[in-house]
């Protein structure tokens, strides 16, 4: 099921997915070091420079180079690739985790700048911006009826650290235009979305990428969970596509001993790199458990194959994705760069778990929707693992490569066999687009209402539910929710909490109904 990526919102200071298609990667490269020529870039160079002289028509020689790169990549492996200037920005911003802007979560509505939710502290939300306003204008330059795109508005908005803009709002909810000054400052686009406690004694990390500031972020939520005492910690993995490697060991190191092997990796040398845990983790005895799923990726599997093969942890869902290809980044003066993998990582007990793509990057990356057609959604019976590729843990645990992380618990997906529809939709933002835009038909509706109460308002009624239905059906989505509707009822309840109340409160929605979270607490 395609959805329409209008409908996606536009994050400013919130997470921006950087997909399993870029996954790990190590530091960067200099473009310098490799300088020397040869017949075949002689070749390609004269071929470049002979378009661009003799061709009888105008050609942007810069978009056939730009061809050309990709197609030398995509013929390589999915995951080297090219990323164009544009692009490689906010590739860059995502996985430093943080930019200088005004601190806004924002849609484009009706041809409008229209703000989901002002960041916490930032810029934004200490001028008084409130959820719903309109930006109209930023400085002199208008943001409404022009159908900007995202990385023009991008531009507006952001600057430099400290300096000024002034923004011309419409608050609707008074039926006024006001003006408002505010210096941009350092806004954090955080990798740990919630910290908090499961029950008394377990706490629980969700971590959506592996930015510079994932580690940082981890240690500071679970040092607020340890001053609760906690004994078990779950961390949860799904739908994390990856990032810096650097910042998986680190955390994996966190629950390891002394010298416990994290990962090592293989370049085209078979030279090894081995990667050890060092002393005094501060979490190296309570339980831990981790949570994945078929979008679970490459610095993810590092971290739940160093727990599983370390007899550390119990790894509790479905199948990872199966990524086992390290990349390393050349930039470009122009603003572009290439990731190229340049190693193959392996778990402690010698696990490649790098599924095949031998059938091409169409293939390799469906490979995932396969599963539901396979039932390994739904059965662990259906999950194909090689003998071949069969390994032990010291305690003697049976663990496969050659395909992703196998979970020691298998949980199957809560969306009804036959409905996979259903589990595109949850990702599509169109729950997200749908409460935004029932909140600015009427705010008073939940206007003072403190979380406990709605929840008990949100209990008693599916009367959103119904509108979803209709909300859908009017966006030219004719998709039947019949047989999901408790599941399509958390997110939506979720998704009014996120919007009203802030991040950490989707979270507490969601998990009290999680067949994950409850499969972990029925564990003894």
């Amino acid at each position: 099921m395609k959805f329409n990526t209008n409908y996606l919102p536009i994050i400013i200071g919130g997470s921006l997915a950087i997909g399993i298609l870029l996954g790990s990667y190590v530091h960067k490269t200099n473009l310098n070091t490799y300088g020397t020529q040869s017949i075949s870039k002689n070749k390609l160079n004269k071929l470049i420079d002979f378009i661009n002289n003799e061709y009888v028509d105008s050609v942007n020689t810069d978009s056939i180079v730009n061809m050309t790169v990709d197609k030398i990549l995509s013929q390589l492996d999915p995951h080297s690739v090219y990323i164009p200037p544009a692009e490689q920005s906010q590739v860059a911003e995502n996985m430093k985790g943080d930019f200088v802007g005004i601190g806004v979560n924002f849609y484009m509505y009706k041809d409008s700048v229209a703000i989901i939710k002002p960041v916490e502290n930032g810029p934004s939300a200490k001028a008084g911006i409130l959820a719903g306003d309109r930006i109209l204008y930023a400085g002199k330059t208008k943001l409404y009826g022009r159908n900007l795109p995202t990385d023009s508005l991008f531009t507006k908005l952001k600057g430099t650290k400290g300096s000024e803009v002034e923004l011309v709002l419409y608050r609707k909810s008074e039926n006024k235009q006001l003006k408002v000054k505010l210096k941009r400052d350092v806004i954090p686009i955080k990798s740990v979305d919630a910290a908090l406690l499961l029950t008394k004694e377990i706490g629980y990390i969700k971590i959506n990428r592996f930015a510079e500031s994932t580690y940082s972020e981890f240690k500071k939520g679970l040092s607020q969970l340890q001053k609760s005492k906690i004994k078990s910690l779950v961390v949860d993995l799904r739908d994390n596509g990856g990032g810096y490697m650097e910042e998986a060991i680190a955390i994996a190191d966190e629950f390891l001993k002394d010298k416990q092997l994290i990962v090592f990796t293989k370049n085209k040398n078979a030279t090894e790199e081995k990667t050890f845990a060092t002393s005094e983790g501060s979490f190296e005895t309570g339980k831990v458990y981790v949570l994945i799923n078929e979008n679970s990726a490459s610095a993810s599997e590092i971290l739940a194959g160093a727990i599983q093969d370390n007899d550390r942890g119990i790894i509790v869902g479905r199948r990872s994705f199966g990524k086992g290809l390290v990349q390393r980044e050349m930039d470009f003066k122009d603003g572009s760069a290439v990731r190229l993998t340049v190693a193959r990582y392996y778990t402690p007990t010698g696990r490649s778990i790098q599924k095949p793509y031998a059938q091409g990057n169409e293939d390799y990356f469906k490979e995932s929707d396969l599963r539901f057609k396979s039932g390994e959604m739904y059965e662990k019976d259906s999950i194909k693992v090689a003998d071949s590729l069969k390994f032990k843990t010291p305690k003697g645990k049976i663990v496969f490569g050659g395909g992703g992380i196998v979970p020691d618990v298998f949980v199957p997906t809560e969306v009804e066999h036959g409905n996979e529809h259903i589990a595109f939709l949850l990702q599509s933002g169109m729950i997200g687009r749908f409460v935004f835009e029932t909140l600015d038909s009427n705010r008073n509706t939940f206007e003072g209402l403190s979380f406990l109460e709605f929840r008990a308002k949100m209990k008693t009624s599916d009367l959103y539910y119904k509108q979803f239905q209709k909300y859908l059906y009017a966006s030219g989505f004719d998709l039947p929710l019949k047989g999901n509707k408790s599941l399509v009822n958390r997110f939506i309840t979720a998704e009014f909490a996120r919007q009203l109340y802030g991040e950490n409160y989707f979270y507490l929605v969601t998990l009290g109904e999680d067949a994950m979270v409850k499969a972990v607490l029925n564990q003894k």
